[in-house]
């Protein structure tokens, strides 16, 4: 097997990703439609569009394995369109080439639940969004049954990290924290006291690896990456209070106004749809995962801490 790994887009889960591949000695191909600024030494990059299958397809036959960890425009529409396709393609890539894939991939196929999340759950019809995933699910799913790719699909909840902003822990609230010498408030929408599970990205790219060396038998599959344990969120924004020497501040969204914002705010209209994950207990169980790799996440005072610094550094610079 070609060892060099692709890695289809370079946000923070493919920066993470490629960060620890490079750092095992290994070969690393960044493919998105235009090159990062930040494209690290021994990385090579490639131009390709996810949504043309046989840029895919030529790309993914560069490496071995390839790693997705790409993201569309968060709406709905956009959503129906785009992922469904680009997950077929990613699948006519794998039965074209061989090659083994992991899909970082996130939890909203679930929908709204009460229990805590499971690999075994039924896929939803819920909403724009979710009913989205779950039809990408499905496509990926159904060429693993037929024996025409080999994919493992990774899931996480909402993520946070050094260089992370797209976050409920990111930009607006540690972010905003870290901003002034005093500190500004952080924003939240919702209960800041309802319990939230959250993911290092670190340890995301630390379970991608995982199962880059896995053999194939855990292909097929959901995975869940492990999660430090569950905490609230206004607990772990304390953390980064503490980290950065100031008053823990907040300035929050109840969750009922997001209706009379999303007749005036698209984008509200489609944080009200996934109002079911914050608007109750958020927990993920991964201990498939655990009993198969490993069980030792980041603990939110290691991670919260060196995220809190990271942001506090950024807006010295």
């Amino acid at each position: 097997m070609n060892d060099r790994i692709v890695i289809f887009g370079y946000g923070p889960t493919g920066r993470a990703t490629a960060a620890r591949l490079l750092a095992e000695g290994r070969e690393v191909v960044v493919a998105q439609r235009h090159a990062p600024p930040d494209l690290p030494r021994g990385a090579t990059f490639v131009a390709c569009d996810t949504l043309e299958r046989q840029a895919v397809v030529k790309t993914t036959g560069q490496g071995g394995q390839f790693v997705v960890t790409i993201g569309f425009r968060y709406d709905g529409a956009v959503w129906r369109e785009d992922w469904p396709k680009a997950i077929g393609n990613f699948a006519a890539a794998c039965e074209a080439t061989g090659a083994r894939m992991v899909f970082v991939d996130n939890l909203y196929m679930y929908g709204p639940q009460t229990a805590p999340l499971v690999e075994t759950m039924p896929l939803t019809a819920y909403g724009r969004k979710p009913a989205a995933r779950a039809v990408a699910t499905r496509i990926w799913m159904q060429a693993c049954t037929e024996g025409r790719a080999r994919i493992a699909a990774l899931r996480a909840p909402d993520f946070y990290g050094p260089g992370v902003g797209n976050s409920y822990l990111g930009d607006t609230s540690i972010g905003a924290m870290a901003k002034m010498a005093k500190g500004k408030a952080a924003f939240f929408i919702g209960s800041p006291d309802i319990p939230h599970d959250y993911t290092y990205v670190p340890d995301i790219g630390r379970a991608v690896v995982t199962l880059l060396a896995a053999p194939d038998s855990a292909y097929g599959q959901v995975w869940h990456v492990p999660c430090a344990p569950t905490r609230t969120t206004r607990d772990i924004l304390q953390l980064a209070a503490d980290a950065l020497g100031v008053r823990l501040r907040l300035n929050i969204l109840p969750a009922f106004l997001l209706g009379p914002l999303s007749l005036a705010v698209p984008f509200m209209r489609e944080v009200k749809e996934m109002r079911f994950t914050f608007d109750r207990p958020y927990r993920v169980e991964s201990s498939k995962f655990a009993r198969a790799f490993w069980s030792d996440p980041t603990p939110f005072e290691d991670g919260i801490r060196k995220t809190a610094l990271a942001f506090k550094a950024a807006a010295k610079g």
